[in-house]
Formats: structure tokens, C-alpha cells, sequence
């Protein structure tokens, strides 16, 4: 399982799709779906609920098989990986950043920042707190370390999060909807960071309903019933 992170062109779906069956009545969620994203690339994906958008990150993250199709990340077909495979790439190329963040409630800020580490058997408990501790310095919340994410505000447990998503220095970072709960000032915030990363050279999808991303977002793409309807190339920065 090799990975060149250096490719210019870092994901890449070809006819892919995906059919769920609910009950007796399959659903085609993704219908033949061709998308790339490059290195360093900033991509909002647009669609209202149900058209697919969720769907076409979770295959392209390796959380989901699709239907038929392929899934190339860093010039390898992940739908060809086993399970243990799948895991480890996760594990250690994806960064994923929810809307309801997901952080463990029982564990502190910094313990939650480690977990994609402990989990991929990355580094020593010692380099492992450092380097958490420097990701919470970096988005700012340094000072909230030893707390319980009850303890944190909104925004503070969305950069915690963040911070988790970006232990293991993914080359792709998929955030579904992580700005649904946040105000303005703090969803705006959050943007800023993605744009961010993806000047240091991390490709970012995001998925989300808001159609305000143009400031931060190198491109637009929205589906709708599954295929891709429209891709706008956006103004890069804010």
C-alpha cells in the first residue's frame, strides 16, 4: 500500500457510484460521479440534503465502499484495499472533522487531539502529547489542553477537533458540515483555517449546504440527485 503525496492531482473518483436498499426500493446516491481534487486544494462541495454530497466523502475518505466505480488517493485505488488496509489509511492519510465534532466527553482536549496517533501505533506517548499540544497552540486553544469538552465552548471543541483530524499530518482533510453549528464569527474562523492548510499544501474537501464559501474555497461543486451539476473555480483567499 504505497502513497505519493507529491502527485499534483491527489483524489481521483471515476463513474463512481453508490445504491443503498431501503427496504425494497434500492437508492442510487451516487450516479456515475467523476471528481478530482488537487494537492493543496480547497474544494466546497454544495448540495442540499440528500443529493449525495455526504456520500461521495465518505467514499472518498474509505469510510464507505461504493457501488461500482473507483476511489485513486495519493495514486492508489482504495476501493482495492482490505479492510485492515482501509483502516490504516484512514488512520494515516485522512483527517476527518465533523459537524457535532465527536469528541470523546471522558477524555481532555490534548487526549483527544491523540488518539489518531495512539490509535496508528504513531510515535511515543511523550512525542505524541507534544505534538498535540502544538497543534492546540496553533488553532489557539492551547490554554483549554487539560480540559473535558464540556468545558470548552463551541469553537474551541471545533478546533479541538481540528487539531485530532490534523495529528498525523494527513495529505487530506474531509470535514462534513463543520460549520452547521457554529455562529458566524466561528464558522468564518474555521473557514479561514481550511484555507490555511490548504496553502501549506493539504487538500481539503468540505462538505457542506452553504453557498458563502467563495472567499475561502478554490472551487465549487455541487450534486444534486447524485451527479455533479456544476463546478465553479472560486477567488482563492479571503
Amino acid at each position: 500500500m504505497m502513497f505519493d503525496v507529491t502527485q499534483s492531482l491527489l483524489v481521483e473518483t471515476k463513474r463512481l457510484e453508490k445504491t443503498y436498499s431501503l427496504g425494497e426500493v434500492p437508492f442510487r446516491a451516487l450516479a456515475g460521479v467523476d471528481f478530482t481534487a488537487g494537492r493543496g486544494e480547497f474544494v466546497a462541495i454544495l448540495g442540499k440534503s440528500g443529493s449525495g454530497k455526504s456520500t461521495l466523502l465518505n467514499l472518498v475518505t474509505g469510510t464507505d465502499q461504493p457501488t461500482a466505480g473507483t476511489v485513486e488517493v495519493a495514486g492508489t485505488d482504495i476501493t482495492r484495499l482490505s479492510q485492515s488496509e482501509l483502516a490504516r489509511f484512514r488512520a494515516t492519510q485522512v483527517g476527518l472533522v465533523f459537524q457535532f465534532r465527536q469528541l470523546l466527553p471522558t477524555l481532555t482536549a490534548v487526549e483527544n487531539v491523540m488518539l489518531p496517533a495512539e490509535f496508528a501505533g504513531v510515535g511515543t506517548p511523550a512525542s505524541r502529547r507534544a505534538r498535540a499540544l502544538e497543534l492546540l497552540d496553533r488553532l489557539e486553544v492551547a490554554d483549554q489542553a487539560d480540559k473535558l469538552p464540556a468545558s470548552l465552548s463551541g469553537g474551541q471543541q471545533q478546533r479541538a477537533a481540528i487539531a485530532r483530524a490534523l495529528m498525523n499530518d494527513p495529505c487530506l482533510v474531509a470535514a462534513d458540515e463543520p460549520t452547521g453549528n457554529l455562529d458566524s464569527a466561528t464558522a468564518e474562523r474555521t473557514l479561514s483555517l481550511f484555507r490555511d492548510l490548504a496553502d501549506d499544501g493539504t487538500t481539503v474537501l468540505m462538505v457542506t449546504h452553504e453557498r458563502d464559501v467563495s472567499a475561502w474555497a478554490d472551487r465549487t461543486v455541487t450534486i444534486t440527485d447524485g451527479q455533479i451539476t456544476s463546478a465553479t473555480l472560486e477567488t482563492k483567499g479571503a
